[in-house]
């Protein structure tokens, strides 16, 4: 086991006073604790320490580029400023947690008949395994240091990214996320308030130059510039956030990625620093590494919720996943998923019928399609009928 995280820039104040020392020590520890349950990063910064993050946000909102996540909007003041979220913070500890893959994971696009699932969400729920994590660090923290803590996962409104990049843990790269010069683009994050006095670590530069391969690899051109993502382009949003329909402009672009999208993370030369996760609930079930399409097609809502037991891809649900296999069924050219994608259109989901019905559309040949289309029951569903129309039956 690791006892010691790696390279701390820590900018410490001489220790000639009681509370120099209090602040080196319970600074050491915090960081011994989080090597000890597995992180690989560890880095300290102040509540104050991301003052653009704002007016960076409210030119996101402003934009629209949130799509449908209301709850973006709904806790803007508290995401944009730690101490509104928690007026006692003093100091804010981030941490960093491997979770490199084996191999470029974009190989699989290659394969039609398999689906594509992003990395993280391969194994265990990563908010589950960081979040224990960090109460296990908070607790004994908070024993050592007599204040008190609040631990912070993804969903809480907390701007993990700017606070990461000014703690050092690595910097923003032009795909928004966090990209380390140790770890590269994989890194899961996670967050732990206090109001207990630390040493703080500098920020991190920004080191992209004039790179863009993570702009440049993104299938849907979510990036309006360097730097800015608009969600409702992105693959990942649009298989895991976005309720109802996908536009049909986007289902081509999405291939065979059923749940999320890896292509900018990938595509990133920091990775050639990266290593494999060495946690082994963060290593991809042999299960997930390629599943078939054509058995995620017979998959109803029971069986759908034991497959993906403890995965993060039991919160999308039954019918928005299999709306998402169904397009990259459509996108297969496989014609051996018709039978399925026939029952399909018979589903109690409207999302699934609809694309059931965009699926058989490039599945079948214009004939029989609108042979077997002429034999359809009643369809009430507008969403639905509109599939039929833009498909021209």
């Amino acid at each position: 086991m690791r006892t010691s995280i790696s390279d701390p820039v820590t900018q410490t104040a001489p220790l000639n006073d009681r509370d120099s020392q209090r602040r080196a020590k319970l600074t050491a520890f915090v960081r011994s604790e989080a090597a000890a349950v597995g992180f690989d990063l560890c880095r300290i910064t102040a509540p104050d320490s991301i003052p653009q993050a704002p007016a960076r946000l409210r030119d996101f909102l402003e934009a629209d580029y949130h799509g449908t996540m209301s709850w973006m909007a709904e806790t803007e003041e508290r995401r944009a400023d730690p101490r509104v979220l928690w007026e006692s913070v003093r100091s804010i500890v981030m941490f960093g947690m491997n979770y490199g893959p084996d191999e470029d994971p974009r190989y699989l696009l290659d394969k039609p008949d398999k689906a594509a699932i992003s990395v993280y969400a391969r194994n265990r729920d990563y908010h589950d395994l960081i979040k224990g994590r960090l109460k296990e660090v908070a607790t004994r923290f908070a024993a050592r240091a007599g204040e008190d803590v609040k631990v912070f996962v993804d969903t809480a409104p907390v701007m993990e990214k700017p606070l990461a990049m000014a703690a050092g843990v690595g910097w923003q790269g032009k795909h928004t996320n966090i990209v380390s010069r140790t770890h590269g683009s994989w890194l899961f994050l996670g967050s732990l308030f206090t109001t207990a006095e630390l040493d703080f670590d500098g920020p991190e530069r920004d080191h992209c130059g004039s790179c863009s391969s993570c702009v440049d690899a993104c299938p849907t051109d979510a990036f309006p510039a360097p730097y800015k993502l608009d969600a409702r382009r992105c693959i990942s949003y649009l298989t895991i956030e976005h309720k109802g329909i996908i536009d049909p402009h986007f289902r081509p672009l999405i291939g065979n990625r059923i749940y999320g999208c890896d292509d900018c993370l990938a595509a990133c030369p920091w990775n050639k620093f990266a290593q494999s996760a060495s946690e082994m609930k963060l290593k991809a079930r042999d299960d997930l590494n390629e599943p078939s399409i054509a058995f995620l097609l017979t998959l109803d809502d029971p069986t759908f919720r034991t497959f993906f037991s403890g995965s993060p891809v039991k919160r999308v649900g039954r019918n928005r996943f299999i709306r998402n296999v169904l397009i990259a069924a459509g996108n297969s050219g496989d014609a051996t998923f018709v039978d399925r994608c026939l029952d399909l259109v018979n589903d109690p989901s409207p999302d699934v019928r609809g694309m059931a019905v965009w699926a058989l559309s490039r599945l079948m040949d214009k004939q029989a399609f609108h042979s077997y289309a002429a034999t359809r029951g009643s369809e009430d569903d507008p969403d639905v009928l509109e599939e039929w129309r833009l498909a021209g039956a």
